[in-house]
């Protein structure tokens, strides 16, 4: 049996060579634009726990400091129910699997990917009072793990296979059932939501696709390979997809059938990975921050499978891979590029590469782009910006506007053809942008930043409907 400390050793080690750690994609807003507690209360705004600690981080920082602390916090809870549940031969098993697994590695070193974290951390929580015949305290905790992420409200159902106590898990379904109504409501009155009816792929097509996503997700967990920042999607394919539900369908109910505790905590795991990977369609349609809380349901099952002689080998393995992930994760161009290696034929790579690079490097860039995305506005907004880099406003004021006249109503398209026109001396004409940005979302950074710069007075700052 390994020492009592040796999985946060371990997790140090694969984790935290990142450290101090980069931002990237979406983590840049966080920097942009200030997290208003007053909107964390209101119907719209999604995950308010975890935005509550982005306001933390953006006035005290340790942004990845707070994430790994994270990580520390769900493997010690993961660790007190293994040892409370498992027999004592295997008990220290599950929690050195998750604290270095490869697949864990994004959601500890992207900060956007926190709300992973604290949905996990809530949800031990809440497992570790439930093992403990604390059932209506189990319910207090699993509010909170709503309020960090609202893709755990499965986790009712996973507590139904272990020990069904129906008053509190009749409670607990309560508040998934208002927290996917709530999501749902505000994909519908949010721009730019990226799920739900925002998602760009209807319901049907993201569970067709999911068949043969949850797939990979259950490879990688014997065989973590290819966990770029970006991964690509699979290719559609009818006949395949349903395979793959059919398949798991079938297995999942052997499982159950059999009355293997591993099978059981297996079963668990996809439970438990199923709100994200289902019905309610999200624009990535793979993303291996998706796997955080499942794996603890994995682990314990892992825990029942290895064999004695091959785990140290696999946690070497593990740990050596993931540091490795860790040093990739220092170099934020590095990673796009890794990104548009393994997806040729994925846009969001190149134009996040043209975004680190130098204006005549970033043009090249994009031209490829055009070839894989012809007369997307992203491509048409990345050449004006690269433009204005190059001190060409007049040729970034085209390359803006072929944007805004694909998004005449984005208020980003709107701000970015206001800055080519104040590069051109056309002041007037750019405040009048900025306020039309404005108009369209009141909180927009850069248009509030420019018309403070000249003079204008400000609206209040309010979230878009």
């Amino acid at each position: 049996m390994l020492p009592r400390w040796s999985p946060y050793l371990l997790a140090l080690l694969a984790h935290g060579l990142s450290l101090p750690g980069i931002f990237v994609f979406d983590d840049y807003s966080l920097l942009a634009q200030p997290v208003e507690l007053t909107h964390l209360f209101r119907l719209e705004q999604t995950r308010p726990l975890t935005y509550l600690t982005f306001w933390l981080n953006q006035s005290l920082g340790g942004w990845h400091l707070l994430n790994l602390a994270g990580h520390l916090l769900c493997i010690w809870l993961l660790d007190r129910i293994a040892r409370r549940l498992l027999p004592p031969d295997i008990a220290s098993v599950p929690a050195i699997l998750f604290a270095v697994h490869p697949l864990l590695s994004e959601p500890v070193q992207y900060i956007f990917a926190r709300s992973s974290l604290l949905a996990t951390l809530f949800c031990l929580a809440a497992l570790d009072a439930w093992t403990r015949q604390k059932h209506w305290t189990a319910v207090a905790w699993f509010l909170p793990a709503l309020l960090a992420k609202e893709e755990c409200v499965a986790f009712p159902l996973a507590l139904i296979l272990l020990r069904p106590q129906w008053p509190p898990i009749a409670a607990m379904l309560a508040l998934s059932a208002a927290a996917g109504l709530r999501v749902l409501y505000a994909t519908k009155v949010v721009a730019g939501a990226g799920s739900g009816f925002d998602a760009g792929v209807s319901p049907g097509q993201y569970f067709l696709a999911q068949g043969l996503v949850l797939w990979g997700y259950l490879l990688r967990l014997v065989l973590p390979y290819g966990l770029t920042l970006d991964p690509p999607a699979p290719t559609p394919n009818l006949e395949a997809s349903v395979l793959g539900w059919v398949s798991l369908l079938v297995l999942t109910g052997l499982l159950l059938w059999r009355g293997h505790p591993a099978g059981r905590w297996f079963v668990i795991g996809i439970i438990l990975l199923l709100p994200s990977s289902s019905i309610l369609p999200a624009a990535d349609l793979v993303a291996w921050r998706r796997l955080y809380l499942p794996m603890t349901a994995f682990s314990l099952a892992a825990a029942y499978l290895l064999p004695r002689r091959a785990v140290l080998p696999i946690l070497a393995i593990f740990t050596i891979l993931s540091a490795a992930r860790a040093v990739a994760w220092r170099d934020e161009a590095g990673l796009w590029r890794e990104a548009a290696a393994a997806a040729p034929k994925k846009l969001r790579p190149r134009l996040q590469l043209a975004r680190l690079a130098p204006p005549a490097e970033a043009l090249a860039i994009l031209t490829e782009a055009e070839q894989i995305a012809p007369g997307d506005p992203q491509i048409a907004s990345s050449k004006g910006r690269a433009y204005l880099q190059q001190g060409d406003a007049p040729r970034a004021l085209a390359e803006f506007g072929r944007a805004l006249a694909q998004r005449p109503d984005d208020p980003k398209a709107i701000l970015n053809r206001g800055v080519a026109l104040e590069a051109l001396g056309q002041v007037d004409a750019a405040k009048a942008d900025y306020r039309r940005a404005l108009d369209r979302d009141s909180c927009q950074a850069q248009a509030r930043q420019n018309l403070q710069r000249l003079g204008e007075p400000l609206p209040p700052c309010a979230p878009t409907n």
